[in-house]
């Protein structure tokens, strides 16, 4: 008997692997080729990091058993859709953690891609669905044997090896927002606002950030960075902090010790800084803790977020969002 199309795809599909290096954005097909479908999810856990359960899926429309996942909606970035998705399939609220990287694989004409977190539970409760009808919280082994697809396996397999390094402190480090051309702007550099781009990038910010559950915003003295932590603030609830020690008008040295304060604070922080100072404190944080980064290729765009994870004040993670604007 010839297989469905959907078969077809199980079978190709368990060929594939995960790859690590994150991009926001994929590269831009060929012009005879079709832009591929993008999709977002996470690897649910509760429990303890040492002995996690995990949730897998069962979905009636195909049979199987997969990781909580869907398709990036328009005018979301993808950790906006990770979050959607979980909800709707699960019922549960999350708070995102490390970045598991993608995996991709044919879907009739087009590729799709999934970026996958590992996500803790933090509330909710499951109801079947018309898309899920079973949701099992088993142990990693369980699920890999549970699991349809070779793929998602592998997902899990770099989701084990983040929890038992548990991120101790995460600090979500932006790069304010576009701001006014400085070549234009007369009056005090420290009042140049946003421009029409930054504000909306500013306000894009805003869901990106949520997803990881902030309890802190920090802001350096410029209006623009200013402008560019309030909606988050807004939407955390909380005061912007604003600390002369976080721009690049600070003293090396005393910027650091300010940032290794917020690192020893724990929790989540966002922290929004200039295109100065992050790449210095990515290069000295990269120097003297356990993730070297690649400085010759490190990034920091306008509106972009670094999500640094630290333990015992030490680098141990380091995922680049390059925009909160929506795929295009």
């Amino acid at each position: 008997m010839s297989k469905s199309p959907h078969e077809q795809d199980k079978d190709k599909a368990n060929s594939l692997y995960v790859t690590g290096r994150f991009q926001q954005i994929p590269p831009k097909p060929g012009k005879d080729a079709k832009r591929p479908t993008l999709a977002a999810g996470a690897v649910l856990w509760k429990g303890d990091v040492d002995d996690p359960r995990v949730a897998i899926i069962h979905r009636p429309c195909y049979d199987d058993w997969s990781l909580a996942k869907g398709k990036l909606d328009p005018g979301e970035s993808l950790p906006v859709t990770a979050i959607r998705e979980i909800f709707e399939e699960t019922g549960y609220t999350v708070r995102l953690g490390k970045l598991l990287g993608n995996v991709s694989y044919p879907v009739l004409d087009r590729t799709k891609i999934v970026y996958y977190w590992t996500a803790k539970v933090l509330g909710g409760h499951f109801t079947p669905n018309d898309e899920v009808d079973e949701l099992r919280w088993v142990t990693l082994e369980e699920a890999k044997e549970l699991l349809t697809y070779e793929v998602d396996t592998h997902v899990l397999e770099k989701a084990d090896k983040r929890f038992h390094l548990p991120a101790e402190s995460r600090i979500l480090l932006v790069r304010h927002a576009k701001a006014h051309d400085r070549r234009k702007w007369a009056g005090d550099d420290n009042l140049r606002p946003l421009e029409k781009k930054g504000l909306r990038q500013a306000e894009m910010l805003a869901p990106l950030l949520l997803g990881f559950r902030p309890e802190k915003v920090y802001s350096a003295v410029p209006d623009r960075c200013q402008s560019t932590a309030a909606p988050i603030a807004e939407e955390v609830g909380v005061s912007v902090i604003v600390d002369p020690l976080l721009g690049d008008d600070a003293q090396p040295d005393e910027a650091i010790a300010r940032f290794d304060e917020i690192i020893a604070d724990g929790g989540v922080s966002v922290v929004v800084s200039q295109g100065e100072r992050i790449p210095a404190l990515l290069q000295h944080y990269s120097d003297t803790g356990r993730l070297p980064l690649p400085m010759d290729e490190v990034k920091c765009k306008k509106g972009s977020v670094w999500v640094l994870s630290f333990n015992d004040g030490q680098l141990t993670g380091a995922d680049y969002l390059a925009s909160a604007l929506p795929v295009k």
